[in-house]
């Protein structure tokens, strides 16, 4: 008796466990281009791109990173990323993200951002 049982609890387990990797998963991936004219040091640039990607990363729960323009004072150029199961809300959220860096720091000038969902992963 106790062996049907356990049988049971393991055909569920693995039912529950094949239908969660059926799922497909979407990135949602953008890289946004920054200038920053008030910086007048790397220093002064590391300290922004600090600051923008901790406030990113606590609003959105999303990852940030600056992937270009390391050397450059007056650069600033950081990729986000977020995951989900649902290609609408991925998007969504790096358009908010965008939305969020024009409004939060008003002295930096947007030169240009990409996005891409890139789905079934």
């Amino acid at each position: 008796m106790q062996a049907n049982a356990s049988q049971e609890r393991a055909q569920t387990f693995k039912l529950h466990f094949r239908n969660r990797l059926e799922r497909i998963v979407h990135l949602g991936v953008c890289r946004i281009m920054l200038h920053l004219p008030d910086s007048a040091s790397l220093k002064d640039k590391r300290q922004v791109s600090r600051s923008l990607t901790t406030r990113i990363r606590n609003t959105f729960n999303v990852a940030v990173a600056e992937v270009e323009d390391q050397e450059l004072w007056q650069r600033l150029t950081l990729a986000i990323c977020c995951v989900s199961t649902d290609p609408t809300h991925a998007n969504e959220m790096v358009s908010k993200v965008v939305a969020f860096v024009e409004e939060y720091r008003r002295d930096l000038e947007l030169l240009d951002y990409e996005t891409e969902i890139i789905s079934g992963v």
